[in-house]
């Protein structure tokens, strides 16, 4: 088949056509729609997804972990603090604003303003604009992991939040949970444009008829995309028809899919840990090391991935999962309930104490089922937990505002490296840097900062090796939190919806090259 030419490709995608195959419609199914459609207000999961769908990164990863260039086709590192990007030319954002360099300058700087998204950024000095196509993305010092943050950097339309809203004020204001033109309005360069949303209700995404990659295969052109926050109703409207497309599927309904004939379910090993914070500033008895202690031998994490997980999670008793840099494989889970008490009662709380202790209810797999049993078991060493779960729309402002003694938390490494898990959720909190925004334990050790700092200038392998996996041990000893697994992921599709290549064990599906066979 002779290859069609640009101009060709450019009209079928207008038409809703991609490379020669019949466009279609993919009704979708998550267990929650992110909570705004700025990129930049909350470092997430479901952010990070939409992000996909209706921008595009500089480099995204491919399925083998490895880079791929997106908007910047090309890059060259000119010395130890500097590498240069070559972004594509042509390419449009859904406002019909050409993107420029302008755009990733304007971009970088907000991203070193966002509370949730500066931390990552920390390391990086600055943009600086060659040409309209051409910049340099310098750091403060030599860093190992530039392109792996570069995977998070969505150019924004500049143009496009310009200026002020209907309420005079600026497009561009940054704020979490207040409804601001960035989070209701969106203009990206990616695949999909968002073209009616009800919050918590429906999305309706169309095809980008301007979109650059005239070379994907994707003919998905319009998706509907529901929340249906219980996984069993979730799984029926799978198996019914109603919906083409969903995640996560609990580990419970796994069997039940592969026995059916006209869907296919996709897993992935996972890296996104399980955990709950201990908050040091609300409670006093969490300062106590034999206390923190006790919690995390008092928890059977590993009965956990058994009966509510189904076995499919892996049992941690650290951040790093296997792979990962600073994974430490003699660091080997807990559970001893007998060592709990008598912890306990060293720390002078036999008698125990009460609690408060939230978690979602529809942002990890099985993240209710999972709170409720640690809530019982905590009370066999006598820690009396009062259980509030929500949905994670709600969950997040009370995260943030640590409303709870305990609470839950998943991380996924943003870099797929073990520092990033520490510099959001152990290091000691730090507006001015973004370090420890998702630390609502309050847990704070120099020391682990001063190696997890050090770890960002290091370029020996083998040497920020040791640093991190020196960190490991230290929140190991520390108790600094309580591990739970980490969550492996599955989707599930209608067989004629091609998800296999599209998934990744970021949980970032390109929706946007999916193919739907006719």
């Amino acid at each position: 088949m002779k290859r069609t030419s640009s101009l060709l490709c450019g009209a079928l995608l207008a038409l809703g056509l991609a490379a020669g195959s019949q466009a279609a419609t993919l009704k979708m199914a998550y267990d929650a729609d992110p909570v705004s459609l700025d990129p930049h207000e909350q470092l997430s999961g479901g952010t990070l997804q939409l992000s996909h769908m209706v921008m595009d990164p500089l480099v995204r990863w491919t399925q083998d972990l490895t880079f791929e260039p997106r908007l910047a086709e090309s890059w060259e590192r000119i010395d130890e603090k500097t590498v240069r990007f070559k972004l594509r030319e042509g390419v449009k954002f859904h406002s019909g604003n050409q993107l420029t360099t302008q755009d990733v300058q304007w971009t970088f700087n907000r991203l070193k303003s966002s509370p949730d998204f500066k931390a990552i950024f920390e390391p990086f000095d600055k943009v600086n604009i060659i040409d309209d196509y051409t910049f340099d993305l310098t750091t403060k010092s030599a860093y190992p992991l530039v392109l792996h943050s570069a995977t998070y950097i969505f150019p924004m339309d500049s143009k496009f939040y310009s200026g002020t809203d209907e309420n005079g004020e600026p497009k561009d204001r940054l704020v979490k949970h207040a409804g601001t033109y960035a989070a209701t309005h969106v203009s990206g360069t990616g695949p999909f444009r968002v073209a009616s949303r009800e919050q918590g209700v429906r999305v309706e995404f169309e095809r980008f008829a301007d979109y650059w990659d005239k070379n994907s295969k994707g003919n998905v052109d319009k998706i509907v995309f529901t929340p249906i926050k219980e996984a069993p109703t979730r799984v029926a409207a799978l198996l019914s028809g109603d919906v083409d497309f969903i995640a996560p599927v609990p580990p419970n309904d796994h069997k039940r899919i592969q026995g059916n004939d006209k869907v296919n379910l996709v897993t992935l090993g996972g890296t996104r840990v399980i955990t709950f914070q201990l908050n040091q500033q609300r409670r006093e008895e969490f300062k106590d090391v034999r206390v923190r202690q006790a919690i995390v031998h008092a928890v059977n994490n590993a009965g956990i991935v058994k009966k509510i997980m189904k076995g499919f999670a892996t049992v941690a008793a650290q951040q790093s999962p296997a792979g990962y840099l600073g994974h430490k494989e003699s660091l080997k889970p807990r559970f001893d309930l007998k060592k709990a008490r008598q912890l306990m009662k060293e720390a002078g709380y036999e008698k125990g104490f009460s609690v408060t202790m939230m978690a979602p209810n529809n942002r990890y797999v099985n993240d209710e089922k999972i709170a409720q049993a640690v809530a019982s078991m905590l009370a066999k060493i006598n820690i009396k937990v009062d259980l509030k779960t929500l949905p994670k729309a709600q969950y997040w402002p009370e995260f943030d505002a640590r409303s709870a003694d305990i609470m839950m938390i998943g991380w996924h490494s943003d870099t797929e490296d073990s520092a990033n898990f520490s510099e959001f959720l152990v290091m000691c909190p730090n507006e001015e840097t973004g370090k420890g925004q998702y630390n609502s334990g309050n847990y704070c050790n120099p020391k682990v900062d001063e190696l997890v700092n050090r770890s960002a200038s290091e370029t020996d392998p083998a040497k920020r090796k040791a640093m991190l996996q020196e960190v490991e041990q230290i929140l190991y000893d520390d108790a600094a939190f309580v591990p739970l697994h980490w969550q492996n992921l599955a989707w599930a599709a209608a067989r004629n919806v091609d998800i296999a290549p599209i998934v990744n064990v970021q949980n970032f599906p390109y929706l946007g090259d999916l193919v739907i066979k006719e």
